[in-house]
């Protein structure tokens, strides 16, 4: 052996031990929930959007505990009278209150959007799912029937059904919001449950013996639902609007029914002459606007790019 090769190693005793290597203590570790969570607390954005939600949704719980009045009482003798003590708005041609109107018109607008974008997400979620997960014939026959529905603008479709079944209800309205929009819920779906089935973990559920469908529910939907979430809370202001297009063209709600699409239909003649309409208006730009500003600040809080920085 060269001389320059030779290694000489000092006995322990003779060797001062200076420093000892600590384990630096880096908190708790925290999920991609709880991580989206922190993230979400100091944002703005979510904040403001979450007490205009709360807000809304207390209206539609109570709403008595904004107005006293009847919305569907109207006397004639009222018609387009400037607002009072008790009726801030005043009254429209019916001599209906407009306030009261606007208050109670949330609990039809937003009981659509609402009920839309949970069976959006649950319908879509799960055949999306179901087809990413197993894939094969179940994947080709959910793919094929998506793209058919994909196919047909969801706007005209509503018109030609609703025209078909009057008188609507609430529940008309969201099945038909939902058969022609869910493929774009099954779409995401699959696509984030393709990315997380391929995953180490779901690779070492099935070596301990977990089931596949097990497999799917504990381990592959909990870490893909966050892109889900995101779009049905987007969509969920989509539905609230699309409603009120439906009522304002003639063929969603029945007038019976109080809702802003309703209302905003009813004041369209005194656009020029009256404010009337600028309160559902606003009622519905305001509630679409939040739940945007929420799907926005979720979004960002699930991005794993912004979770790096």
């Amino acid at each position: 052996m060269h001389e320059s090769q030779r290694h000489f190693v000092a006995p322990p005793d003779e060797v001062e031990v200076l420093a000892t290597d600590r384990v630096t203590d880096t908190g708790t570790p925290t999920s991609i929930w709880g991580d989206a969570w922190r993230r979400l607390r100091r944002n703005p954005v979510f904040l403001v959007a979450v007490v205009l939600i709360a807000l809304v949704l207390l209206i539609v719980v109570w709403p008595s505990l904004f107005t006293g009045q009847d919305p569907r009482l109207c006397l004639g003798e009222y018609g387009m009278d400037t607002p009072r003590s008790g009726h801030p708005f005043g009254f429209d041609k019916q001599g209906c209150d407009i306030y009261a109107r606007t208050i109670y018109g949330a609990r039809a607008s937003v009981s659509v959007g609402v009920g839309a974008a949970l069976l959006f997400l649950l319908v879509g979620g799960v055949l999306g799912a179901l087809a990413g997960f197993f894939g094969g014939v179940l994947d080709a026959i959910v793919s094929r029937v998506a793209e058919v529905f994909f196919a047909i603008p969801m706007v005209l479709a509503a018109i030609v059904l609703l025209q078909l079944l009057r008188p609507a209800t609430v529940t008309t309205v969201i099945l038909i919001l939902v058969a022609f929009t869910w493929p774009q819920a099954a779409r995401i779906a699959r696509g984030a449950v393709i990315e997380a089935k391929n995953s180490e973990y779901v690779t070492a559920a099935e070596a301990l013996g977990v089931s596949r469908l097990g497999t799917l529910g504990r381990h592959v939907l909990p870490n893909a639902a966050g892109p889900l979430i995101v779009v049905a809370t987007l969509w969920l202001g989509v539905f609230i609007v699309t409603e009120a297009t439906l009522s304002y063209l003639g063929v969603g709600l029945p007038p019976e029914i109080v809702s802003w699409g309703t209302d905003i239909a009813r004041a369209k003649s005194e656009i020029r002459t009256s404010p009337i309409l600028f309160y559902p208006a606003t009622a519905l730009a305001v509630t679409v606007l939040s739940f945007i500003m929420l799907g926005d600040a979720v979004r960002d809080a699930l991005d794993p790019k912004e979770r790096t920085r």
